[in-house]
């Protein structure tokens, strides 16, 4: 029986019933199936790999190319949620004609359905462009990453009258503009209502609270992968670090001690063959 994917009109449809959407990131083949297999609706194959994977220290330096690699790996591990890519810096913003060719580069090379990037009415524009070569466009508000620098930092967007007011208008504008979707990141929680309440495109809350149509997270801050920091809007549903070094030292003990491996980990071979060639 076929299974039946996640699209734009998934989206559209949970908003209208009051349906929560499930999103979370992943960034390879294994962790894809696992996200799919447990029923999540979107997969969002964020820049912040970047961080979580790559090592960096922030999302800046990630490239088209790290993405693409790295999409093309979620897609091949998904049968039903919709793949999402990120568009990371400067790969949307020089012009409207490179943001819409990078855009169809996750579609045609990598497989995803797809894609978000960062920006309001500023981007307006790309957004409508992308759109309307037929390339679902999610956007992202709020706490934007690839402009932490000019934000001041990770801190919380939209507090003051004039942000809040900047940040409504943006929804509005990329909602005209042709998205489908907008992120609201590190947002006040009676903002993200209004937002939510203001638009007919689904928001999806990452610290903005529950009024949101959906959540997401990175998924190695919700599964504890590098121990004990995790942001303040972050629920950690389990502790793979803890775990992970738990296996890690037992291996690391048993193979010093010579415990791994044992017999049943060997294989075995007729004796007369090995008293001929010894």
């Amino acid at each position: 029986m076929a299974i039946e994917r996640v699209t734009t009109a998934t989206f559209r449809k949970y908003r209208a019933e009051g349906k929560k959407i499930t999103m979370l990131t992943a960034y390879d083949y294994p962790t894809a199936r696992l996200v799919d297999d447990a029923g999540i609706d979107a997969i969002l194959v964020g820049d912040s790999l970047g961080n979580a994977v790559l090592g960096y220290g922030s999302t800046i330096p990630v490239t088209m190319d790290d993405m693409v690699h790295h999409v093309k790996a979620v897609v091949r591990g998904v049968q039903r949620a919709m793949v999402v890519a990120d568009m990371p810096f400067l790969s949307y913003n020089v012009s409207k004609k490179e943001a819409l060719r990078n855009a169809g580069r996750f579609l045609q090379e990598a497989g995803a359905q797809a894609v978000k990037l960062e920006g309001g009415t500023e981007v307006a524009k790309s957004v409508q462009k992308i759109t309307e070569a037929g390339i679902p466009v999610m956007g992202h508000l709020g706490l934007t990453p690839q402009s932490v620098h000019q934000l001041g930092g990770y801190r919380v967007q939209g507090k003051d009258e004039a942000a809040a007011k900047k940040l409504l208008q943006d929804a509005k504008a990329l909602e005209e503009a042709g998205a489908f979707a907008v992120v609201l990141e590190c947002v006040p929680v009676p903002l993200a209502r209004l937002v939510t309440e203001s638009i007919g495109i689904p928001t999806i809350g990452i610290g903005a609270g529950p009024d949101c149509s959906g959540q997401v997270l990175v998924i190695h801050d919700m599964l504890g992968f590098y121990g004990q920091f995790a942001p303040k809007f972050v629920k950690r549903y389990a502790n793979l670090h803890e775990n992970i070094m738990q296996g890690l030292q037992e291996y690391r003990c048993e193979v010093e001690n010579g415990a791994f491996p044992g017999p049943e980990h060997g294989f075995g071979m007729d004796e007369e063959v090995l008293k001929k060639i010894n």
